[in-house]
């Protein structure tokens, strides 16, 4: 639970007046990353000892991983009874990013959570989009779903999020005025300071061409991919049919584009697998779930520089993660979005498109 770790001196840097930014913990000497609004949420994780914290965060993980299931289900329209939810649930932890979410003691859980309960409330819901800018407002990547409500007319919701993640930001400035200024100006930037990005722990799209390219600092050979595959990752969100597509065609874009996505980030394979079984595709399903239980990266040579020197065959299994959701983006957008009949998130179908048709049609995959 090295990530717990991290948390717990977070919160008392705040706590105690400490250089947020200046401290490094566990074997590893890892820093803080976050805003410094995520480390004033952390001060609680002080208030217990090390071993009761270590065990808030293993039932706390396991409990959100449960809701996470049941969020899943309510995008993809699923029915979710106690029973099935328990067995998937217990299925689901066995799902590597999941699995690694849990021994890191990670929050990645708590941050989909957020994101999925909020952009499947009902439209119209009471501060719909608020839970959205909070989790921005932790760890700045979910911001891009900000750009996902843009693009699909929700412009509503689109502000409230961009209001609260805003109100974030000014929280965590009044309360750490350098720290957020040390942040902002300095630490954001600094995307080694989170870990080197060719190792096989990072499944991004950089992770993968640095691997492949065998050199540490690709530079414009994953810059130019990476903006390449987002703009054609937001004109995917916004040209699909229905909503939970659009939600997982940004998910994924999100974690590609990403400097550095650990394995543990890719958690959004849960609400993947719920969609593509209510969309009829078991095999396709059970594909993916085995891509994502496999581990082959674990089973490589990663010790020292020895992910960059890895032989083309073993290329793939180093990065299955990239590599499974751009073969997926298109797929999400056209193929699985019009050839299936997902019914949309319970009371969640909000896009440009005339809402009564929407009620009318009931089909997320409906062109």
């Amino acid at each position: 639970m090295a990530d717990t770790l991290v948390y717990r001196a977070e919160g008392a840097a705040v706590a105690d007046g400490g250089d947020l930014y200046g401290f490094t913990v566990t074997p590893w000497q890892l820093p803080a990353t976050y805003p410094p609004f995520a480390a004033i949420l952390f001060v609680p994780t002080t208030w217990l000892p090390l071993g009761a914290l270590k065990a808030v965060f293993l039932a706390g993980n396991v409990v959100l991983l449960a809701v996470l299931v049941r969020l899943s289900c309510r995008l993809a329209g699923l029915p979710a009874r106690t029973a099935p939810l328990c067995a998937a649930t217990a299925l689901a932890l066995w799902l590597e990013p999941v699995f690694q979410t849990v021994v890191f003691g990670q929050i990645n859980l708590a941050l989909a959570c957020l994101i999925l309960w909020d952009l499947t409330r009902p439209p119209g819901a009471v501060g719909k989009g608020f839970a959205l800018g909070v989790a921005a407002g932790i760890k700045l990547t979910p911001a891009v779903f900000i750009a996902y409500l843009f693009l699909r007319g929700r412009t509503r919701e689109a502000l409230t999020a961009l209001a609260s993640l805003t109100g974030t930001v000014l929280l965590g400035a009044l309360v750490l005025p350098a720290a957020s200024m040390e942040f902002f100006t300095r630490r954001v930037f600094e995307t080694g300071r989170v870990g080197k990005a060719w190792i096989i722990d990072n499944q991004s799209l950089q992770g993968l061409i640095a691997r492949l390219l065998h050199a540490a600092e690709p530079g414009a050979a994953w810059a130019v991919p990476a903006a390449l595959t987002a703009a054609v990752g937001l004109w995917l969100v916004r040209r699909a049919p229905g909503e939970a597509h659009a939600l997982l065609l940004t998910a994924f874009t999100t974690v590609l584009i990403s400097p550095i996505s650990w394995s543990h980030h890719w958690v959004w394979c849960v609400p993947l697998l719920a969609v593509l079984v209510a969309g009829g595709r078991p095999r396709l399903a059970a594909a993916v779930a085995v891509v994502f239980t496999a581990r082959t990266f674990w089973l490589l040579p990663h010790d020292g520089d020895l992910d960059l020197r890895l032989p083309w065959w073993q290329q793939p299994l180093a990065s299955p993660y990239p590599l499974l959701a751009l073969a997926l983006l298109p797929m999400l957008s056209t193929y699985l979005s019009t050839r299936t009949e997902v019914p949309p998130p319970r009371g969640a179908v909000d896009s440009p498109h005339d809402h009564r048709a929407d009620r009318v049609a009931h089909r997320v995959g409906r062109p």
